[in-house]
């Protein structure tokens, strides 16, 4: 039964903005430096970073597309959360302690520490462009529910430009005034509310279903919904054992050891033994988290008996609207704003941090104890909401599920990133042209992958050659992009001396 969104339900959504835009302006005050807006001055507690990585991880396209999947398949992608685990235990071991050793405030600062300068701020640039590009996505899906919400009121062609504008206006007030320690604590409390949200809604789908979820269960064990393991051999299908345990744990590699986003909240902790235990245990809080979503999207199946959706992304936002009770329906919506906000304002401070340490000190020479940095940094902020916010606008609906999509897009410089790091751990004979080589080389390659699709679309003559490419599933991108840069740099390294500069 179809319904409106209800006073209570408005109350509830303004309520929880209201108190995440206080709490983060209120934590921004006393702020000296760069330092402490950047990273919080390394103070904030273990278990609240493990939090903030977590709800940063958990995107609106978490909360809207995860259930998706099951929806249309099975459980499968908790073989990739298996392997983001494991990848995230080699993070913890080989590059953390780097990360450590010193006074670090970008990811970024390790690859000039080992090659130069110039590798430094091709990195950081090319982790800016993706972030943008991915997380416009993450704006536009957020919109999804805004949009079935405000739909009734606003013109159809307004519905997604003015929820994307309130959602950035919004995330953008508590990200400037409050830098990292609004991030991470608003994290905290946003973690909470999407928690009990997704609760909720597994409450409301089992009293919605006859026999409750002993019947969901049951039906969805007959429909082969629960699976769980596919072992075949193939690289064409992104959920299997290999795809996600293999490929799983490269992109969490590169997510939580080259990505600015999360390396810089575990800047924040205190310690070395902090941010291993932030880490690795919000590797096991993700897999709970999915399974969760999961379960979600094969109740979703049961109460819609597998109806038909126009896209995927609809499907729990559809439930959400038309049959949460009033007050639920604006928690609900509440906990998508807050997954929303959570990654968007993380991404938001972070861009700022790396356009700060990256490209703004070292061509200035300023140091990043001068209070003027400080108000920089606020302004590079500023910058980034609007591009994130324009993209977002800019962006256009697909059949294809929205988390795939921005997936798809980190993936094909994911590779290249991480691929500068092991280069520089493992392979001593390397210098700053093979880095450079390397990085180039396979972000171009991860490119034509990646886009191999719509560059057939594109140019009809290419489609022949370039349909291999396109079959390929999007866990294997970063593990194929990380051993072309590593293999083009170590042979690019044989072309001089070993120890010679370049």
């Amino acid at each position: 039964m179809s319904r409106q969104f209800t006073l209570l339900d408005l109350v509830v959504l303004v309520a929880y903005m209201g108190i995440t835009v206080w709490l983060g302006i209120w934590l921004g005050r006393g702020q000296k430096s760069a330092r402490d807006y950047f990273v919080a001055d390394r103070a904030i507690p273990w278990w609240a970073i493990l939090f903030s990585v977590v709800a940063t991880e958990t995107s609106a396209l978490t909360f809207i597309s995860i259930p998706g999947l099951a929806y249309l398949g099975d459980f499968t992608f908790l073989q990739v959360a298996c392997g983001y685990l494991a990848g995230r235990l080699v993070v913890s071991a080989v590059l953390l302690p780097r990360y450590f050793q010193g006074e670090l405030v970008t990811a970024y600062a390790l690859l000039e520490r080992r090659f130069g300068i110039a590798t430094r701020r091709l990195a950081s640039i090319t982790f800016m462009v993706t972030r943008a590009l991915g997380d416009s996505v993450r704006v536009f899906a957020t919109a999804i529910p805004i949009g079935l919400i405000m739909g009734p009121v606003l013109p159809p062609h307004l519905v997604g430009p003015v929820s994307i504008l309130i959602l950035g206006a919004f995330t953008l007030l508590y990200t400037y005034h409050g830098g990292m320690r609004a991030v991470v604590w608003t994290d905290v409390l946003q973690t909470g509310v999407y928690l009990l949200g997704g609760i909720g809604a597994l409450w409301l789908l089992g009293q919605g279903v006859d026999g409750g979820w002993s019947a969901i269960l049951a039906r969805a064990g007959e429909a082969g919904k629960l699976r769980v393991v596919d072992t075949a051999l193939v690289i064409d299908r992104p959920h299997t054992l290999w795809a996600g345990l293999l490929g799983g744990a490269f992109l969490a590699m590169a997510s939580h050891g080259a990505d600015q986003l999360i390396v810089q909240r575990l800047l924040a902790a205190n310690s070395l033994r902090d941010a291993r235990r932030s880490l690795i245990g919000s590797g096991i809080a993700v897999i709970i988290q999915f399974a969760m979503f999961l379960f979600i999207g094969i109740g979703l199946w049961a109460f819609y008996e597998a109806r038909q959706f126009p896209k995927p992304d609809e499907i729990f936002p559809t439930f959400i609207i038309e049959v949460m009770p009033p007050g639920m329906t604006g928690l609900v919506v509440a906990a998508i704003l807050a997954a929303a906000m959570s990654t968007v304002s993380g991404s938001i401070n972070s861009l700022a941090a790396a356009t700060t340490h990256d490209i703004y000190l070292p061509l200035t020479g300023r140091s990043a104890d001068d209070p003027g940095v400080l108000r920089v940094g606020k302004r590079f902020t500023l910058g980034w909401a609007v591009i994130l916010v324009g993209g977002a606008l800019l962006y256009k609906a697909q059949g294809t599920p929205v988390v795939v999509i921005a997936l798809s897009i980190a993936s094909f410089t994911y590779g290249g990133l991480l691929g500068g790091f092991f280069l520089g751990i493992w392979w001593p004979r390397a210098q700053q042209r093979d880095a450079i080589t390397g990085m180039s080389v396979g972000i171009a390659c991860m490119a034509i992958v990646v886009f191999a699709k719509q560059l057939g679309a594109a140019y009809p003559s290419l489609a022949s050659s370039l349909g291999p490419f396109a079959r390929i599933a999007w866990p294997w991108y970063v593990l194929i992009g990380t051993s072309i840069t590593v293999l083009v740099g170590m042979i690019s390294s044989l072309t001089h001396a070993p120890g010679r500069r370049s």
